[in-house]
């Protein structure tokens, strides 16, 4: 049998993830694909040496708490295979909901998927754990671009390592909605207007609000009480006008039933790549840039499954699989690396600068701010 590098194979899997122009068959018989647990396996001995040495320590399961449509399902069910360990994921849609079930305590998750504005707060409420970067022998700091991996670390102790970064924008479907949009202000023109009835946002206050305030030219992370007045008065006169509140948005968007919806990078990529008249949108007026990170939060009850799952997925070839699978931008140059040239230079997933110039990164304020709770929950409930 013929044998493909891991760049040629990458490449192979883009293609047939993105067109299905390869059959199942023809995309095996090609690649070898029917060995590759074999090759996986070969290039993981850390992994197979949990699986023999250290089975009864790693347990039977890990369980995750990410976001919607983040991961390749077929790598929690390789992660099965070499570990024995079994993968039980928690989906949320706001960073104010996993802050709220930790500190409920009993959360029962083991690896969690903060936002870097929050980890300062996590670590005031002693809700994570500092990390033993021992156990992650595949996360190389100098891999990655610092922007994305200083959020992880606090008073000089890691407490998490990078998943991926994006954006946050909306999505338009252009057969629906032929106006073109381009900024945050046309966002919530139509959806007051043309797309009344058929517009999504997210059920989580950062993204909501701040984008709500975008529209009058503030900061995307205000607090000022006299801004986010503006800001709840433009999303109440919107409440009638919205289809639904909802951080999951892919299904209504892919029925027809939403026309418009804030989104996130992977969201967009995804949408965008089975459903080409699905249009990502950065509003010029700026918005959010954010990066996602791993981390283990308190009193995980499978701590060392937590390891060695992390440590998985940072693998760069792993994690290459994750990036075409949900369409999100790698701060590890080692899967940049793995990646077809078309994926690097799509301009859903890295944006052109005077797009990205104006974005702000979270901050961590906004996270606990009780004026902005208060105005999402009249929101909710208007």
């Amino acid at each position: 049998m013929s044998t493909i590098d891991r760049k040629t194979f990458m490449k192979l899997l883009w293609r047939h993830r993105k067109t299905g122009s390869l059959s199942r068959r023809d995309f095996i018989g090609l690649t070898g694909l029917g060995t590759a647990s074999v090759v996986l396996a070969a290039n993981m001995p850390g992994l197979l040496a949990s699986r023999r040495v250290h089975a009864a320590e790693l347990g039977d399961r890990v369980v995750l708490a990410t976001w919607p449509n983040y991961h390749d399902p077929q790598n929690f069910e390789t992660f099965a295979e070499l570990t024995g360990v079994s993968s039980q994921v928690n989906v949320f849609g706001s960073n104010e909901e996993m802050l709220a079930k930790l500190q409920a305590g009993g959360s029962g998750w083991d690896v969690f998927v903060p936002t870097n504005y929050t980890i300062t707060t996590y670590v005031e409420l002693d809700l994570i754990e500092p990390l033993d970067l021992s156990k992650l022998p595949n996360f190389v700091p100098s891999a990655y671009d610092p922007r994305f991996t200083e959020p992880g670390t606090v008073n000089g102790t890691v407490y998490a390592v990078p998943k991926n970064w994006g954006t946050t924008g909306y999505v338009v479907n252009s057969a629906k909605v032929t106006d073109n949009p381009t900024t945050w202000k046309a966002f919530w023109d139509l959806t007051m207007g043309p797309a009344s009835g058929r517009t999504m946002v997210h059920d989580y206050q950062l993204t909501t609000i701040g984008n709500a305030l975008k529209y009058f030219g503030y900061s995307f992370n205000s607090v000022d009480p006299k801004e986010l007045a503006d800001a709840e008065e433009l999303l109440l006169k919107a409440k009638p006008h919205l289809f639904a509140i909802n951080s999951d948005y892919q299904p209504s968007m892919r029925s027809g039933d939403a026309w418009m919806s804030m989104c996130w990078t992977g969201d967009g990529s995804q949408l965008h790549r089975d459903m080409p008249e699905m249009v990502y949108v950065l509003g010029r007026e700026g918005g959010e840039i954010w990066s996602d990170f791993y981390a283990i939060p308190k009193g995980a009850e499978h701590p060392e499954a937590a390891y060695a799952l992390i440590d998985y997925l940072l693998d760069p070839e792993v994690n290459a699989r994750e990036v075409m699978a949900h369409g999100y931008p790698s701060a590890d140059s080692r899967t940049n690396d793995l990646l077809p040239k078309e994926m690097l230079n799509d301009p859903i997933m890295y944006p052109a600068a005077e797009l990205l110039d104006p974005l702000e990164f979270g901050a961590a304020s906004t996270l606990t701010d009780p004026l902005r709770a208060e105005i999402l929950a009249r929101f909710k409930a208007a």
